[in-house]
């Protein structure tokens, strides 16, 4: 690690672009300041924020580290930390933080510190990572490691952190890895969260458009309304799961969003479990969130359309305040499968860009080609 004059450490945050930039970016203003408070020796830190697509093309880390060695080689920064978006794997593990002491670099797998909280925990990580790789290197009778912080404590309690193994050729020194059940779900949560899927509801325009128009046509419709005057509860509840599933189920064969892998090793089973629950989990939550949206939009639609007359004369019941929650709770059931439909309007490539982080399509993009070079080979 170079050492820069006046007692002033430059910090580079190398971040992926999209949603990794943004974290740094943010924790760059207030950064600077928190590291200084806990600097023991008064040093002043200048953090710029680099964006640029590092990992293109590759998830190895190896080369990933060595990407960043050489970019760190051409400026004068003091230490790098890499920031990204992808879910990264290390001998069957999944990456927390790999450093190197020698280098004075970091690099940081954002979906291992889960979908909560995810700012605060990635200030915390990289004022971790900074603060180790920033301090004096250990004599040897301290031993390697000692005098370094415990990076596991960032993660808090939900996934347990520990050191993972690294080869002999590997620029990393130090590495952490989760791994179990936990560490399963956290790396699952951070990377549907790095995917964001609030963002399908605007990218399946045409789709609701589809099913918008279902709903207000379904609404006006007599039979509808005596069909839901005479469903229950539990059958308006399985009209829901019905709807949604059959939603979620196709806009993922239509766009091709099932990932099969051409390997048939184990961790190549599982990545690839870990892949295609992260897009159901992901395309899932957009589906429940029209879901709601159509529920609202069609309770008002039912409030401004219906006539308590024409309703007891068809219904032969009177029309209940409780009526228009019921009708509408089945016109967004139908509206739903009609926004199904609608989604076959939708290009792939929309779909995709709406449910996946712009670095979640390129990983699957490479995985494709990779799996293409091996079926023809």
């Amino acid at each position: 690690m170079r050492v820069s004059p006046q007692g002033v450490t430059v910090v580079a945050l190398l971040a992926d672009p999209d949603a990794p930039t943004e974290i740094a970016r943010r924790m760059a203003r207030i950064l600077p300041e928190r590291l200084a408070d806990k600097s023991d020796r008064g040093r002043r830190f200048d953090v710029e924020v680099v964006s640029e697509p590092f990992t293109a093309g590759t998830e190895d880390l190896p080369t990933l580290m060595r990407r960043i060695v050489d970019r760190g080689r051409a400026e004068n920064w003091d230490v790098v930390v890499a920031l990204t978006d992808l879910p990264l794997h290390s001998h069957g593990r999944r990456l927390v933080v790999d450093l190197s002491h020698e280098h004075g670099l970091a690099l940081l797998s954002l979906p291992s510190l889960g979908g909560l909280r995810l700012q605060t925990r990635a200030r915390r990580a990289v004022e971790e990572a900074v603060l180790g790789l920033a301090a004096p290197p250990a004599t040897e009778a301290e031993g390697p490691l000692q005098g370094q912080p415990p990076l596991g404590r960032f993660v808090g309690r939900f996934a347990p952190v520990h050191p993972g193994a690294i080869g002999e050729e590997e620029t990393a020194d130090l590495r952490y890895v989760v791994s179990g059940p936990r560490g399963y779900l956290r790396v699952l949560l951070g990377m549907v969260r790095a995917n964001r899927p609030w963002r399908l509801v605007p990218g399946l325009s045409k789709a609701l458009a589809a099913a918008l128009a279902t709903g207000a046509v379904a609404t006006v419709n007599s039979t509808v309304w005596s069909l839901a005057e005479s469903l229950s509860a539990p059958r308006l509840v399985i009209a829901t799961v019905g709807s949604v599933a059959l939603m979620i189920g196709w806009l993922i064969v239509d766009a091709e969003l099932w990932h099969r892998s051409a390997e048939g090793s184990r961790e190549a089973r599982q990545r690839a479990r870990l892949y295609n629950t992260s897009t159901v989990l992901t395309v899932g939550i957009g589906v429940i969130v029209c879901y709601a949206g159509l529920l609202v939009i069609n309770f008002v639609w039912a409030l401004f359309i219906l006539n308590d007359q024409v309703f007891a004369s068809t219904t032969r019941t009177p029309l209940h305040a409780t009526d228009y929650w019921t009708l509408a709770w089945f016109v967004a059931s139908v509206a739903t499968v009609g926004g199904a439909l609608g989604s076959g309007l939708e290009s792939d490539e929309a779909i995709r860009a709406a449910a996946y982080s712009k670095r979640e399509q390129e990983r699957r993009h490479m995985l494709q080609d990779n799996d293409g070079d091996r079926l023809e080979t």
